[in-house]
């Protein structure tokens, strides 16, 4: 991967971007566009990259740019913060982590907290631990001294820098899903380059871990002729994962693309041609309905989109450090721009 491609997916994981509030990530993302795209926002925060305006029909490649976090809903008198999660959790994975809290006076740094092995009965230690169970703890004296830091409905993400591991490998938080909204860019900026007939706009979609906002409004105000969803997923090669519900997956073994009745036939056979011209190698995701990608949202905005689904293989998902390899990273980026740069290949809707 190109050093300058390198630093903006760094600085896309290192920013925060909760469902709910993804200024910071917004801003990594539009500055790094701006290089090569016409750049703008809307009124939910989703960040559009408009390349090649003067194309007749349009494509629109989405990577939802928000992560899973937490939300403060109480602070009690001995100045300790209570949260539910604004996406999905497993209680397992935040105990003991850091956490950066998104007050309006910046950030602040707290600790989850739970009871220590040696004060809990065996009882205790045998039950299933849920997210309510667990707490952050600031360091504040009291209540009072907490409440004048914090407030409830403060949003927070995990305090996990990047790691980085064998070869080409990575592990940080938020790659679900910084790797989608880092391909719609890089993406866009390679179609740049190399234009099609069709005008391609890349977009930051916000609020997918929650509700599909930035999908729906970003489909309905760009009314694309397609769309191109690009997001993470699930691998089997790691223990306990069985190929049987995920499929062969692997890290490093290319991008996924989706097929079965969540996507549009002619997109996923238009993909898998262009990845075997391209010689990209790919692997396949299989769809029973719904993706749980924003192209539940973009085939369904006014009369319909045309969607295709790619998805970047991603070890331990939803946990506070994900694994992805670069070179699947880039590999779907490419991917992207050669797909759009083949879309007059689509048969005409009927």
């Amino acid at each position: 991967m190109r050093a300058e491609s390198d630093t903006f997916f760094r600085d896309l994981l290192a920013a925060p971007g909760p469902s709910g509030d993804e200024r910071e990530a917004a801003k990594v993302w539009r500055a790094y566009a701006a290089g090569f795209a016409d750049v703008r926002g809307d009124a939910l925060g989703s960040c559009y990259a408009t390349v090649n305006a003067e194309g007749e029909r349009s494509v629109a490649v989405l990577g939802h740019i928000d992560e899973i976090g937490l939300v403060i809903t109480h602070i009690d008198d001995e100045g300790f913060l209570w949260f539910r999660g604004v996406g999905g959790w497993v209680a397992a994975v935040l105990v003991a982590q850091r956490i950066r809290i998104l007050t309006k006076d910046g950030p602040v740094p707290g600790v989850v907290g739970q009871k220590a092995p040696h004060l809990t009965d065996q009882e205790e230690r045998d039950k299933p631990l849920r997210v309510d169970q667990l707490w952050i703890d600031i360091g504040a004296a009291d209540g009072d001294d907490a409440r004048s830091r914090v407030q409830v409905g403060d949003l927070a993400v995990v305090e996990q820098p990047i790691v980085d591991l064998i070869g080409s490998r990575l592990a940080s938080r938020a790659v679900d899903n910084r790797a989608g909204a880092f391909v719609a860019a890089e993406a866009a900026r390679l179609y740049a380059e190399q234009p099609g007939s069709w005008r391609l706009v890349g977009v930051g979609s916000v609020g997918e871990e929650t509700s599909f906002s930035g999908a729906y409004t970003s489909a309905f105000g760009l009314d694309p002729d397609a769309a191109l969803i690009i997001d993470v997923t699930h691998t089997s090669d790691q223990p306990n994962v069985p190929k049987r519900k995920v499929g062969e997956i692997t890290l490093g073994g290319g991008p996924v693309i989706e097929r079965g009745s969540g996507v549009h036939p002619l997109m996923f056979d238009l993909i898998g041609e262009v990845a075997k011209a391209e010689g990209i190698p790919v692997q396949f995701g299989a769809s029973s309905g719904s993706t749980g990608t924003d192209a539940d949202a973009v085939k369904l905005t006014r009369a319909g989109v045309r969607c295709g689904v790619v998805s970047v293989p991603n070890r331990y998902m939803h946990s506070p450090n994900e694994i992805v390899d670069l070179n699947d990273l880039e590999a779907t980026a490419a991917l992207i721009a050669a797909v759009a740069r083949r879309l007059d290949d689509l048969p005409p809707i009927e």
